[in-house]
């Protein structure tokens, strides 16, 4: 493995999550190696009242309101406070850097935004008229309320970013954020995804594209990447954020290490808006720009974990990306389907998968995929099902792959620190 130059070497020293698994990062990621399922059957009667044909969700297990004030969250979408919970939590890992805040910045996606509050602003015009909109409306509800309320946190000045790319909108925060440091505009940058769209309507309109999951009767084995009987992702919600820094910021502080964001791969398939491109050339694309970036190579890549929704079409499509782009070498990876646990967060995907590369590369383990009974016979790539699999010790290798509607493709390469 040839690492990358050491002037261009960015390090994760901070870890934050809300989830359908855990109110943290580190009950998350002992949930996710457990084999815990976050899918619940909603309380409420919306599938009654408005006809919607799917009864459940991985749904936030912690609720905001159990760690931010009341102030706060009266004036924050549930996507802004999912990253306030999440961004507070990383931040206090990676020790509170104190650094300039003109050399801090954040960078926080979403792939929806503040859907809550758009669509209740609707029904409050509607049904009670203008001069009883909220006058917090439009700053709540915008995509770029939770980058922008991370920023003030922080007082991050290097710039607030808010990058939209559907699922892979997470991850490409994270990649935006490697750029800021490699670029000398940061030293230090919080950055990652979030998601809060648990509401009748998402789900009614992610039901009717035909992509979410009907196992009414199994909210729990609902979500099973690469199974025969896939029949549709399971919707989720909630926030992961990471603190990266400079290796040079870091060391100089003696500061905690997990591990390295060594490479950032990106294109487009410019092929659908919602169906991947068959020949998954984006995707290899991807992951072939990120090793690079890296200075490593396929063969180095000891485990990957998968976009993998729970589609037919999507789920094979990166397999076979991935044999195309590791020929021989893809017998050796291990490869995760975490969203066989969380569901898929959507804008928040890509960054809570990100912290969970982190973590199988810092621990040496990579995470269950759960619910594949029957596995399909067009899985080319080895899978790590039911229980967690160890990984090599020294130098190693991890891909993750973000992909989202309208063609948008990330990989990022983790490398242990």
């Amino acid at each position: 493995m040839t690492a990358a130059p050491a002037s261009r070497d960015v390090v994760v020293t901070g870890l934050g999550a809300t989830t359908p698994l855990g109110g943290d990062a580190p009950s998350t990621w002992a949930a996710a190696l457990a084999g815990e399922s976050g899918a619940r059957t909603l309380d409420n009667d919306w599938a009654e009242k408005y006809e919607i044909p799917v009864t459940f969700a991985a749904t936030i297990k912690v609720t905001p309101d159990q760690v931010l004030s009341r102030p706060e969250t009266k004036r924050m979408d549930p996507s802004t406070q999912y990253a306030m919970v999440a961004a507070r939590e990383a931040w206090q890992d990676a020790g509170a850097p104190e650094v300039d805040g003109e050399r801090l910045g954040a960078v926080v996606s979403s792939g929806i935004g503040g859907i809550w509050t758009t669509l209740d602003g609707w029904d409050t015009l509607k049904e009670r008229g203008a001069r009883r909109m909220l006058p917090m409306t439009v700053p709540m509800l915008m995509p770029n309320s939770p980058a922008a309320y991370v920023s003030l946190e922080f007082g991050a000045k290097a710039g607030a970013h808010a990058l939209v790319s559907a699922c892979a909108s997470g991850a490409e925060a994270i990649g935006y954020g490697v750029d800021m440091i490699r670029a000398g505009r940061a030293d230090v940058v919080v950055c990652g995804g979030t998601e809060a769209t648990i509401h009748p309507m998402p789900i009614a309109a992610f039901a009717a594209s035909r992509t979410l999951s009907l196992r009414n009767d199994d909210p729990q084995g609902a979500s099973r990447p690469y199974d025969i009987d896939r029949d549709g992702f399971v919707i989720g919600e909630g926030a992961a954020i990471v603190v990266l820094e400079s290796a040079e910021h870091a060391a100089a502080r003696g500061a905690r290490v997990y591990a390295k964001i060594a490479g950032v791969g990106l294109s487009a398939d410019a092929y659908h808006i919602t169906s991947p491109d068959p020949e998954g050339t984006g995707q290899v694309s991807a992951m072939r720009r990120s090793l690079e970036d890296a200075g490593v190579t396929s063969r180095d890549v000891v485990h990957v974990n998968a976009h993998a929704t729970s589609t037919k079409v999507g789920d094979l499509t990166e397999t076979a990306s991935i044999r195309t782009l590791m020929g021989g070498e893809a017998d050796h990876v291990r490869l995760s389907a975490t969203k066989s646990m969380t569901g898929h967060l959507l804008g928040g995907a890509g960054a809570l998968e990100t912290i969970f590369t982190i973590k199988a590369v810092h621990d040496r383990l990579a995470p269950p995929t759960i619910n594949v009974e029957n596995p399909d016979p067009e899985l080319q790539v080895p899978l790590v099902r039911s229980t967690p699999e160890k990984l090599p010790d020294g130098d190693i290798v991890a891909l993750n792959n973000s992909f989202g509607f309208g063609g948008h493709n990330v990989a990022l390469t983790v490398t242990s620190a």
